[in-house]
């Protein structure tokens, strides 16, 4: 795996895990709905981050082995516990398991760090016949107050344009990521499906203003942009803080979560 796409997200592991969203319930019923099964045997989650999404089974899952290269977001998942969950060290093109031995593979806000070709004909390797693979991605920001999400957009733009000209100046280059809106192609393109399409879900959680500014926190750029010397006020954080302050002050609101799912199941 490419080195700057796991190094990205060193030390933002409690960071991620108290401001992210965890997928929906919907996510896991339509999962299985789609295995045809009522509870699955394994799931196996690529790039599993903190357990967010591996936790998520809870009953509808014998065993869920996370696979997460990154050993600081690794850790937290372990500690974090949880009856029928493994997490190992590992990435999407090699996850060290065997032949057939998955129900489903599932990948959360991840996939784009991952050369699709490869990580592809992995999960379709360790899927029984007739298994599925899932990959679910988050719109970004979450809806809550338009004023809130505006200052989150704003900054999200000011983040990308000093990071693409950070990266622009470095020898080294940055992280690899893979388009997201290129995933169902992808999947229907790979030869190793007989079905793809794509699936929209939502999901609802509370926060207050501290959340917003959290979860852009937890984006592995702007992170990387304050490691480097950049201020709030430089990234627009100042702003949107004060936005959120200003909007939602000390309450909780509804966080509306969106969800692109793309789901594609092995010949049987």
């Amino acid at each position: 795996m490419h080195t700057p796409n796991i190094t990205r997200f060193l030390g933002l592991a409690e960071c991620y895990d108290g401001a992210r969203p965890a997928p929906p319930q919907a996510f896991v019923r339509l999962v299985c709905a789609w295995c045809g099964l009522p509870a699955l045997g394994l799931v196996v989650d690529l790039g599993c981050g903190t357990g967010l999404s591996s936790r998520i089974w809870g009953a509808r899952a014998r065993r869920v082995v996370g696979i997460e290269p990154n050993p600081d977001m690794r850790a937290l998942a372990a500690a974090r516990g949880g009856d029928g969950l493994e997490y190992r060290a590992g990435c999407g093109q090699a996850t060290g398991l065997a032949d057939g031995c998955a129900d489903a593979v599932v990948c959360s806000q991840a996939l784009h760090w991952m050369e699709p070709q490869a990580t592809l004909r992995e999960a379709a390797r360790i899927l029984r016949p007739g298994g599925v693979f899932a990959a679910v991605d988050c719109d970004w920001p979450p809806s809550v107050n338009w004023r809130v999400e505006r200052a989150y957009v704003a900054m999200k733009e000011r983040a990308d344009a000093l990071e693409a000209a950070s990266h622009n100046a470095s020898p080294e280059g940055g992280p690899r990521r893979w388009p997201k809106e290129e995933h169902l192609a992808n999947l229907r393109g790979c030869g190793h499906f007989v079905f793809a399409r794509e699936v929209l879900l939502h999901g609802v959680e509370r926060g207050g203003a501290q959340r917003m500014v959290d979860i852009a926190l937890s984006q592995g750029g702007v992170a990387a942009l304050l490691r480097r010397g950049s201020s709030e006020a430089d990234l627009g954080l100042a702003e949107l803080r004060r936005v959120a302050l200003q909007e939602l002050g000390a309450a909780e609101a509804d966080y509306v979560f969106s969800y692109r799912v793309r789901l594609a199941v092995k010949p049987g």
